[in-house]
């Protein structure tokens, strides 16, 4: 099943795959082409894209195991949002707190 997570494990990730590995999952997660269209394109079975495909995201799961780039950016990402909404009601020092506490972060 495609999800958002899978396909920025592969925008951070996917330099690390071999070409014809990025390009059939990007073709499923990005280009949202059915196995049976990768098959088609590739020349294999749906069952070797179904395979290959797995096998990519185990890989790409296992680089985030690893290294957390993902993880990280989502809580930074989340973390940006925090600090608009804190201030939008006008609550500037607490604002200014979680974007100290961000740039640490990203200091690090």
């Amino acid at each position: 099943m495609k999800s958002f997570e899978d396909g920025l494990l592969l925008d951070f990730y996917g330099n690390l795959l071999t070409d014809k590995m990025r390009l059939t999952l990007d073709m499923y997660l990005n280009d949202d082409l059915s196995l049976a269209e990768i098959a088609e394109d590739e020349g294999i079975s749906r069952q070797g894209v179904h395979d290959k495909i797995k096998r990519g995201l185990a890989q790409l799961r296992g680089y985030e195991e690893k290294l957390g780039l993902v993880k990280r950016f989502l809580e930074q990402r989340e973390a940006v949002k925090d600090a608009i909404d804190l201030i939008d009601n006008s609550k500037y020092d607490d604002a200014r707190e979680v974007l100290s506490r961000l740039s640490t972060e990203i200091e690090e």
